[in-house]
């Protein structure tokens, strides 16, 4: 099951108020795929989304519309009967003083209200990516009013959704893991919630890691090169009068490269008989670099 499937199942499962069934489906019809005069539709591959719209028609016509399953498996649900249509409108729609129409979203009041209406907005037209992949939420609206009314109820949570268009739809969307935790809440799937934030910790854990692998390992790298180059410069020394040219202090630290190769810069100031930091080390090997030099 997908991420996205799992949360549906989730806001599915929730018992709702009577006043929130309401909402919630207001919110399942006005963003089903039409919801027009002539035909009131969805078309889904949930099962019990397509029933879950088809008791929300019923509550507002009296009439439970049937469920229609094509060969690849999508469900559909339309009322075309013009009574029953009208009916619907007449209570997922209202009209203003200038007698335009105006959605009912607005009159929402109640939080739980408002929570169920964009639960149903969701189970019709909303998606989410697997946390795994990336952070995206979002309804394709089936116009922009509807996406407007929506993203203002939305922002009454405090949780602003961008709004665009793609594909001729009207989007409105969440790329910010927080907000998408917080939208699933406020819509009910805690526990997919849940499952978000867990996964963007682990992501968190795995990314610390692997920081400190690679700088870890650019460490060893750096090592690595510049205890070639000192073995290098010693070797050359050695080939050219030897280790007995250099100062007590030099061969010492000479001495010490080559009995301990893998060791880093820092390592091999520690075993001096008189220790020396980083700086003071590099510092003698620089001076041992520029011996060999000179040689060549």
């Amino acid at each position: 099951m997908s991420y996205a499937s799992q949360v549906k199942s989730e806001l599915l499962q929730i018992e709702n108020e009577a006043c929130c069934e309401v909402s919630l489906a207001r919110g399942l019809l006005l963003f089903g795929r039409e919801c027009s005069p002539a035909s009131i539709s969805i078309l889904t591959e949930n099962g019990e989304i397509a029933a879950a719209y088809a008791r929300a028609a019923r509550l507002f016509c009296g009439h439970t519309p049937d469920i229609h399953v094509s060969e690849s498996g999508n469900f559909k649900v339309v009322i075309d009967n013009r009574g029953e249509t009208d009916a619907i409108l007449g209570e997922v729609l209202m009209r203003g003083l200038n007698q335009k129409k105006q959605l009912t979203i607005g009159t929402i009041d109640r939080e739980c209200c408002r929570a169920a209406f964009i639960r149903g907005a969701f189970l019709a037209s909303g998606t989410v990516t697997d946390p795994d992949r990336e952070y995206h939420l979002e309804f394709s609206c089936p116009s922009g009013n509807l996406a407007q009314e929506l993203q203002a109820l939305i922002r009454t949570f405090e949780i602003e959704m961008k709004l665009t268009r793609r594909g001729g739809a009207n989007i409105l969307y969440l790329k910010k893991s927080g907000d998408i935790e917080d939208l699933l809440m406020h819509m009910g799937a805690s526990e997919s919630s849940m499952m978000l934030m867990g996964s963007k910790m682990y992501k968190d854990v795995r990314n610390t890691v692997n920081r400190r692998v690679n700088f870890e390992n650019a460490n060893i790298a750096r090592s690595i090169a510049a205890a070639g180059k000192q073995l290098d410069a010693i070797e050359r020394i050695e080939k050219h009068g030897g280790l007995a040219q250099l100062t007590p202090e030099l061969r010492e630290l000479a001495e010490l490269r080559i009995e301990n190769p893998d060791l880093s810069t820092g390592e091999i100031g520690k075993l001096l008989s008189e220790p020396l930091t980083l700086s003071g080390v590099n510092h003698r090997f620089k001076k041992l670099i520029r011996i060999a030099e000179d040689i060549e």
